[in-house]
């Protein structure tokens, strides 16, 4: 087990908390946030902003996180409403574990560093707050990442790789196991390293370096091209 202070990031590939897809997943992060809060009872943060503050989104997280974990939940929202640094703050300094949802990765970066939330997100990891994330909140923390949050002339999404916060040094793709075709052709051309999480699959990742995964159906790889040639092995 990682000890105080240890950078933590427990970044899931995708799959539906309302359908209960991630339990395992879920309760290895509940779990540990037990273990932080100690003798209190465990405290969890849920940010919604890549679904724009979509509220049942929450709801759902607190069903999980509460009525099967016995965590309480407590939701940041950013999107609607004005900037809030020092509520803000409090809210993340009560948390034992910070989750962050999935949606629209472009735009959840881009309104954090707009309100100035990512600031306050970065000195909580740096201080060894658990963060956790599925999808967008998985994938947002890497220096490349591959999703379908880029528009079109016309509007419309598309996939393709995108620069993220570069917190951990890699490129990522979430739901590897749906982009896999497409996301491995990147690496092949490029002759990339990169990580692939399929659904209901998770890298347990310390001090920026992936230390395992964890399963609820689904699996996790490393991606290696060499001359155009590809290797995969199971993390």
């Amino acid at each position: 087990m990682a000890g105080a202070g240890t950078k933590r990031i427990i970044a899931i590939g995708g799959g539906e908390l309302k359908d209960r897809t991630t339990l395992a997943i879920d309760g290895y992060i509940a779990d540990l946030a037990k273990q932080a809060a100690g003798e209190r009872r465990a405290n969890a943060l849920f940010i919604p902003t890549a679904s724009h503050d979509f509220m049942p989104y929450y709801n759902t997280f607190h069903k999980v996180y509460t009525g099967v974990f016995d965590v309480k939940t407590d939701v940041l929202l950013c999107v609607f409403k004005e900037p809030d640094l020092a509520k803000w703050q409090a809210k993340i300094d009560k948390a034992d574990v910070i989750y962050v949802g999935g949606g629209d990765t472009v735009f959840m970066i881009e309104q954090w560093r707009k309100v100035g939330l990512l600031p306050l997100l970065r000195e909580a990891y740096d201080r060894g707050k658990l963060i956790a994330g599925l999808s967008a909140g998985a994938i947002c923390w890497f220096s490349d990442i591959y999703t379908d949050s880029l528009k079109t002339e016309t509007g419309e999404k598309q996939y393709g790789m995108f620069q993220g916060l570069g917190w951990i040094k890699g490129i990522i793709s979430p739901h590897y196991g749906a982009r896999m075709l497409d996301f491995d052709k990147i690496v092949c051309y490029n002759d990339y390293r990169a990580l692939g999480i399929e659904d209901n699959a998770a890298l347990v990742i310390e001090n920026g370096e992936v230390v395992g995964s964890i399963t609820s159906g689904g699996s996790a790889y490393r991606l290696h091209a060499k001359d155009g040639a590809l290797t995969k092995e199971k993390i």
